[in-house]
């Protein structure tokens, strides 16, 4: 039970909430709805390749400023006694391990075989990377949904009273 006097941070909190929202937003919105639009709109796939895997490189960034920024904040709050954002640190921590993934990992490696392929005169599907690509484009896919999933687990969490 909080004492009557200490305050309670609403605003922090109501801020964290909104930021979380809007970023968890994104991350569906970039991977279930755009990506899926490019290629079921654009005829060559290379193209539309290259078109998702640039908005995804942009996603990824986002990602990590905003969970390091959300982790800064849920640090004070927990540090204020607001306990039940310490799972919401975890969560965090977890959707941050995934963004350097991407962005530091799979989307490089992937943009690198696709450069040397067009280097070489031809779509990274033809190449002799074609095997490796695939396998990257899975694990990286995986990781895209495991963020997802943990996302709409952060912002459900948060949807909580959490009222001390």
């Amino acid at each position: 039970m909080k004492p009557l006097d200490a305050p309670n941070y609403l605003g922090a909190q109501r801020l964290f909430i909104l930021i979380a929202g809007l970023w968890v937003g994104s991350l569906l919105t970039v991977g279930y709805l755009v990506a899926p639009a490019i290629f079921s709109t654009m005829t060559d796939r290379q193209a539309a390749g290259m078109v998702a895997g640039t908005i995804f490189r942009i996603e990824a960034y986002l990602s990590l400023i905003v969970c390091i920024g959300l982790m800064a904040l849920a640090n004070l709050l927990v540090a204020r006694g607001l306990n039940p954002f310490r799972l919401i640190r975890w969560l965090l921590l977890a959707m941050l391990i995934c963004s350097i993934a991407a962005a530091f990992i799979f989307i490089p490696w992937m943009n690198s075989l696709r450069d040397n392929a067009l280097a070489q005169g031809m779509p990274v599907m033809l190449s002799p990377s074609a095997t490796l690509f695939s396998r990257l484009h899975g694990v990286s896919s995986i990781l895209f949904m495991l963020q997802s999933f943990l996302g709409i687990f952060l912002v459900w969490r948060l949807s909580k009273n959490h009222q001390q």
